[in-house]
């Protein structure tokens, strides 16, 4: 019963209760698109921006470690272990969805927007258009091609630097939300991710940390976790005049406020850093890009369900979890350790002197924290989107 130390955090190489996070943001997601009206309480839509949350920290912590390691962030390894973490699921189903198109005689549409797919611009898709998705991952790509260069090549090693230019990027992007609310307004999907750099960034430097620790200590967390619970609860009800932009925003930086309580050892937190969760995480990339598919499998299956309900809600997140496996275990993976290679072979560096400690003196490291090994950088986590 005790907060979480700085060093601790920092050996941490894992952190299993995002892993469940992902798992409830990506089931979320499939209740909204096919539960029907059963799930509307829910409001699953925002648990996308639960994907840009987590992943603004995982990337911005792995960055920042790697700066801390090494001295410095190759992007050229950054790039590469993106390109292959992303691309190939991500062009896999791109083109399974053009193929059963084809088998239906409906593939013109697809190949009309091939364009919007390939370039990472869905978000300028028309509403109607299949695969459409895949807008998150487009919103996630186009942020990470400037977000190291910017916080990692333009601002090396230092902290109050770095804050300000996080805060700045964050104060520019809500300034960019237009006036007349729009729904699917870009910017708040940037302010979302930039909230998750910004816990990341205060999160590894001492004195950032000294301020969130105490949200780390297990009643404390516990606290904080059941009135985001609430507060998911609550989106329902929120009014209509202050814009569904203002909510995204609300909801992102509740998100980002939880993430210190995760990394606790409270009951919730070991709650959702349970295996069945982080099994459904893991694989939460490949679950989201499938979803699709997966619930015309689903509505094939149990015709008698209709379109929309429980029961294709939950086909839905079998079949899409079945298949996400596969492709987890057959795809993700050696593609990521493709990545992990290539980008040791640009760079084939040691650790600076020193980088192997964290920056104040260790201590024992808590239960289920592992120190990583000399020349490791931590692989790149995506949130299917995040």
């Amino acid at each position: 019963m005790r907060s979480l130390q700085f060093n601790e955090f920092q050996a941490m190489r894992r952190f299993p209760a995002l892993d469940g996070l992902r798992a409830v943001a990506a089931i979320m997601v499939f209740a909204f698109h096919y539960g029907g009206p059963s799930w509307k309480w829910l409001t699953g839509w925002i648990g996308v921006h639960l994907f840009f949350v987590l992943s603004g920290f995982l990337i911005t912590t792995l960055l920042l470690r790697e700066e801390h390691r090494y001295g410095k962030v190759s992007l050229r390894a950054f790039y590469l272990r993106r390109f292959f973490r992303i691309m190939p699921v991500y062009l896999l189903v791109l083109f399974l969805t053009w193929g059963l198109a084809r088998l239906s005689g409906s593939a013109e549409t697809i190949e009309r927007l091939m364009k919007y797919y390939l370039l990472f611009i869905n978000e300028l898709l028309p509403g109607t258009a299949p695969y459409l998705h895949s807008w998150t991952i487009g919103i996630e790509q186009k942020f990470y091609l400037f977000w190291p260069a910017i916080a990692f090549v333009l601002v090396t090693a230092a902290f109050r630097r770095r804050l300000a230019v996080t805060a700045g990027l964050l104060v520019l992007f809500i300034a960019m939300i237009p006036p007349d609310i729009a729904w699917l307004s870009w910017p708040i999907h940037y302010v979302a991710i930039l909230l998750g750099c910004l816990t990341a960034v205060v999160m590894h430097h001492p004195r950032g940390f000294a301020l969130v620790r105490p949200l780390t200590h297990p009643v404390t967390a516990t606290a904080v976790i059941v009135v985001f619970i609430a507060f998911q609860a609550s989106v329902q009800y929120w009014p209509i005049r202050f814009g569904q932009e203002a909510l995204i925003g609300t909801y992102a930086a509740a998100a980002a406020l939880l993430l210190p309580p995760l990394l606790s050892r409270s009951v919730l937190a070991r709650g959702l850093g349970l295996r069945p969760l982080v099994f459904i995480g893991e694989r939460s990339y490949s679950m989201y890009l499938i979803q699709s598919i997966a619930a015309r499998v689903a509505i094939g299956l149990l015709p008698a369900l209709g379109r929309r309900s429980t029961g294709v809600f939950l086909g839905a997140v079998v079949v899409a979890l079945i298949v996400a496996d596969v492709l987890y275990r057959w795809v993700e993976l050696p593609m990521i350790e493709v990545g992990r290679r290539l980008a040791a072979r640009v760079t084939r560096r040691g650790p600076r002197e020193g980088a192997d400690t964290a920056p104040t003196p260790p201590v024992a490291p808590v239960e289920d924290v592992q120190i990583p090994p000399t020349r490791e950088v931590l692989p790149d986590t995506v949130p299917a989107g995040r």
